[in-house]
């Protein structure tokens, strides 16, 4: 167990009721309403089941954000207990757009959340004028309820049509899309840096599509504030994990990191330092059908801009000088 400080019990609540407001919404709220159908009070039930229907395609149309949740200051309580900061190595101009990628996953991307989806480590004053939003799996948003807390946030659906329609409406959109996806969670180790990217092309190709500058961005110490038992790929556990995967859309992480009381183990994440690096952009022409190898040439440019920006600030961030990242 690494070492670290004890964050208050507040702190230590508002990253606990992170995953229990889905939770909640999911297996509480949803049944409530339900419930409520058979009751004198359906109306309220019905009016939301037909606002829903109504508005099923905004998270495909950029979402519906609100600045009122993203300055809860919970999330300032949720960013201390890591704590959790963001360097900015460049300006983002507001008379353009941009496709960033996300790296690395982790387990449930602390970092990307806290600095893209609230106003914690203050985005909106370190790059004024640009307007975030994370992608995450279209399917949360078919989920009455979640939609609209996940959208409330600034959180966009990764399907191509909710990006295209974001990054050709207007300027100043910036569109984080966590390339490694899914798979990169079983990779969350301490003291790894492996990164799925070497096939991962279709947002260079979205990019270039939209003209949409490309940024990349690391996160140092996304995969030390849990430990993950891994499991071979012949044992009937990572079979299970695949088999998840396929059902629900992400992998069952066997993951553990702190308990409650000091010294203890537990679910909770280790409170160490993530500081999310967001690197300068790559600009990009427009072209509306770009060819593979037009696809390919930036998507070199892309990991090499990746990686120069991890080699220049590993050992400031708790890596050793011979650490090198590995892509898969």
């Amino acid at each position: 167990m690494p070492y670290f400080k004890q964050p208050k019990h507040f702190q230590t609540l508002t990253v606990v009721q992170w995953p229990l407001s889905y939770i909640v919404l999911f297996w509480i709220l949803q049944p409530l309403f339900l419930y409520l159908l058979l009751t004198s009070l359906w109306l309220i039930p019905a009016l939301y089941f037909i606002w829903l229907f109504l508005d099923w395609k905004t998270p495909e149309r950029g979402g519906r954000r609100s600045a009122w949740v993203r300055n809860w200051c919970i999330w300032t309580h949720f960013r201390d207990y890591f704590p959790i900061t963001m360097l900015k190595t460049k300006d983002l101009s507001p008379k353009h757009n941009y496709l960033m990628g996300v790296h690395p996953h982790g387990v449930l991307t602390f970092g990307a959340f806290c600095n893209f989806c609230t106003e914690a480590t203050g985005f909106s004053k370190i790059f004024p004028g640009i307007t975030p939003h994370l992608a995450t799996l279209s399917w949360f948003f078919k989920i009455p309820l979640i939609r609209d807390y996940i959208m409330a946030k600034g959180v966009c659906s990764v399907s191509q049509s909710a990006i295209d329609h974001l990054l050709s409406h207007g300027t100043g959109n910036l569109v984080g899309i966590v390339v490694g996806g899914v798979g990169e969670a079983l990779q969350s180790v301490p003291n790894t840096t492996t990164l799925i990217l070497q096939k991962r092309k279709g947002f260079v190709r979205t990019a270039l599509q939209h003209g949409a500058h490309l940024v990349p961005t690391f996160s140092f110490g996304e995969t030390e504030i849990f430990d993950q038992v891994l499991f071979h790929k012949d044992s009937r556990m990572h079979k299970f994990q695949n088999c998840f995967r396929r059902i629900f859309g992400f992998y069952f992480c066997m993951i553990y990191g702190r308990g409650f009381r000091q010294g203890s183990t537990g679910i909770l994440p280790y409170p160490l330092p993530i500081i999310t690096v967001v690197g300068e952009p790559l600009p990009v022409p427009k072209i509306e059908n770009p060819s593979q190898e037009m696809v390919d040439k930036y998507h070199a440019l892309y990991v090499d801009a990746l990686h120069k920006l991890f080699e220049q600030h590993k050992t400031q961030y708790g890596y050793s000088e011979t650490q090198k990242l590995l892509f898969l």
